[in-house]
């Protein structure tokens, strides 16, 4: 029968949207910052559904989990921080959790105690992004500000532009492709406002 399961289990999340936490049986934090990544990479890719696999914890020591109570800390979490936006138990081992849209991680609160997102690395100019995602940043900061009701002033645009990079930055891992995937990023949480509207 758990063969059968997988089965169903692989067509119903495929393999780019399973994380399988038990083949390298990490500590609790080292579980949590792996799916963290997964999970903030997936919702970038706009994935419906993904499955997260902790285990049930028997090969722990004296038969205590760590990994599936330090994810669902981070399930919480994330659905704060606009990444998750629900989960359920699978199976015993296992969650099934939706990304957030895009547009959901741009909007969520910071939270008092919360870390600001990491500065940009060029806060004066945006001088090493492409010129195209540059403008699809500059339109998202441009229309966040205007929902908000705040004046579209140079300098709100460029602290907003900054605010998002930071936010939506943190989810792409770098490497070939990055601004391309940035800019996906930036024209999905576009498109997102559009279809709120």
């Amino acid at each position: 029968m758990p063969a059968v399961a997988a089965a169903f289990d692989a067509l119903r999340f495929g393999r780019e949207n399973t994380l399988d936490l038990r083949a390298h049986l990490p500590t609790g934090p080292e579980a949590a910052h792996r799916a963290e990544q997964f999970l903030r990479e997936r919702q970038m890719a706009k994935a419906a559904e993904v499955l997260v696999i902790t285990g049930r914890g028997k090969g722990s020591v004296d038969g205590v989990a760590v990994v599936r109570p330090a994810i669902l800390a981070l399930l919480a979490k994330l659905r704060r921080h606009g990444v998750v936006s629900a989960w359920q138990e699978h199976t015993a081992g296992s969650f099934a959790v939706q990304p957030a849209p895009i547009r959901a991680l741009l909007e969520s609160p910071r939270r008092r105690g919360q870390p600001a997102p990491p500065a940009i690395e060029d806060p004066g100019g945006f001088d090493g992004m492409d010129a195209k995602t540059r403008q699809a940043l500059r339109r998202l900061a441009e229309r966040s500000l205007q929902a908000l009701g705040v004046p579209a002033t140079d300098a709100f645009i460029h602290d907003e532009m900054q605010r998002q990079f930071s936010l939506l930055a943190a989810s792409i891992p770098p490497g070939p492709g990055r601004d391309a995937r940035l800019r996906h990023a930036v024209v999905t949480a576009l498109d997102e406002l559009d279809d709120a509207e």
